[in-house]
């Protein structure tokens, strides 16, 4: 054995003693075997083909499978391989075809006015907030109990979707199954795509054969029409109701305030204040008249007269003085003196008259708008105000479109490899930190 050998046994001891990290002891274990092998030439030759025997050996060995290996290409087979071929086993030979019927339909509003909105819109007759929120009702009634029972009731649902069953558990309803079951199924085999922006409801009915499919649609499109003409019976009910109530109570406020004002007029005894006012004035305005004149007659006799003791003149200023007490008087008694048997002066009875006719006009005005409103509310009621509008009949397929196999077999593999990928990520992570 030569120096060289020996040198590297040496070497080798003294890694041995002091370990390093996991990445020095292979490297350490790689270039022990290689000495290995590059001993056996060593002996019995020289340094130059020692070093040359070194030069051509090669530092990393092969890769070989390791148990870690076998576990993660048996996990593949396992989480991919086996559930891929169960799967796509079970779609093509166990599962059954499906037909789907499709439809399309929305709820829509008779654009007319009525004569309620023209005196001041005193009730918004026949549809509420619109075509969008009666279509968010019939969106969901489509999906409730009631529409699974009422259709349930015309065609036998648990019959027809338990035909394949058991041999087709997965896209079949047991035989015995619950009404609640029914509308866990519901949902699967009815796919509804209700559009709230544009209104429109797009359906899709899946069944066993076309025509069942086709028939299921048109049950559906059925039992929501009546729905629509209940929502309909209803609100003119409501709308009507109301109308004829709002004109009662118009028509009571409307007596009510006839009476006061009859009331006040055999109170008072004056029939109308304004034209008594009225004739008062006029008395007051041909005493001012006769004022003025008398006024002209004194200017006029002034320069005719040559002693303050005329009687003419004595005459004309006494005429002037009564006109001016009786005008005098006359405003005074407007203001503060008693007109009626109850003591009650002009500004008042002014304030009772006026106050009183208000109120008979705004009855007045009341009653004319609710008389409307019930005139408006009864042609309504004459008319169907909302209805559902067909614009897709449930069509009759021709082929069988579901279950998508292929669809179902790559999404599927898809998440299959996805899982496996992420668990064997996390195997060696966890490995890589240990």
């Amino acid at each position: 054995m030569d120096e060289t050998t020996q040198a590297a046994r040496n070497n080798n001891r003294q890694n041995r003693k002091r370990p390093a990290d996991k990445t020095e002891r292979v490297a350490q274990r790689m270039a022990r075997k290689a000495a290995a092998r590059n001993t056996g030439p060593a002996i019995g030759g020289n340094d130059a083909d020692t070093d040359s025997a070194l030069a051509g050996s090669p530092i990393v060995v092969p890769a070989r499978l390791k148990r870690r290996h076998y576990g993660l290409l048996l996990s593949l087979v396992f989480v991919i391989v086996l559930p891929l071929f169960l799967t796509v086993g079970y779609l093509y030979v166990f599962a059954e075809d499906q037909y789907a019927s499709n439809t399309g339909f929305t709820v829509r509003t008779e654009e007319t006015s009525s004569a309620s909105d023209l005196v001041g819109g005193l009730s918004n007759f026949m549809g509420g907030g619109g075509g969008t929120s009666n279509t968010d009702v019939l969106y969901e009634f489509m999906q409730s109990q009631e529409i699974v029972e009422r259709v349930n009731a015309r065609i036998d649902l648990a019959e027809h979707y338990s035909q394949t069953w058991p041999g087709d558990p997965v896209f079949s309803i047991w035989p015995d199954a619950s009404v609640e079951d029914l509308l866990w199924y519901w949902r699967r085999m009815v796919r509804i795509s209700y559009d709230k922006n544009s209104g429109l409801v797009d359906m899709q009915v899946r069944a066993r054969d076309p025509q069942t499919a086709q028939l299921i649609a048109r049950a559906i499109v059925e039992e929501s029409e009546q729905m629509i003409n209940a929502l309909n019976e209803a609100a003119r009910r409501d709308t009507t109701a109301n109308a004829a109530r709002d004109l009662d109570e118009a028509l009571t406020r409307l007596r009510a305030s006839r009476e006061a004002l009859a009331e006040y007029r055999a109170r008072t005894q004056i029939v109308d204040p304004m034209a008594d006012i009225q004739a008062r004035m006029g008395v007051l305005t041909n005493l001012q008249q006769q004022l003025a004149q008398a006024l002209v007659d004194l200017d006029l006799l002034l320069p005719s007269v040559t002693s303050d003791s005329d009687p003419r003149l004595r005459q004309a200023q006494r005429r002037i003085e009564v006109i001016r007490d009786r005008i005098t008087d006359e405003r005074r008694n407007f203001a503060t003196q008693d007109v009626t048997v109850f003591d009650t002066d002009y500004p008042h009875l002014i304030a009772q008259f006026e106050s009183l006719r208000v109120d008979q006009e705004f009855a007045e005005g009341t009653y004319r708008a609710a008389l409307t409103a019930l005139d408006s509310a009864r042609s309504n009621a004459a008319r169907q105000s909302l209805y559902l509008a067909t614009y897709i009949r449930p069509t009759l397929a021709s082929r069988a479109d579901y279950p998508q196999r292929l669809v179902l077999s790559g999404l599927t593999a898809m998440f299959l490899v996805l899982i496996w990928s992420i668990m064997a990520l996390i195997y060696y992570s966890i490995r890589d930190r240990g």
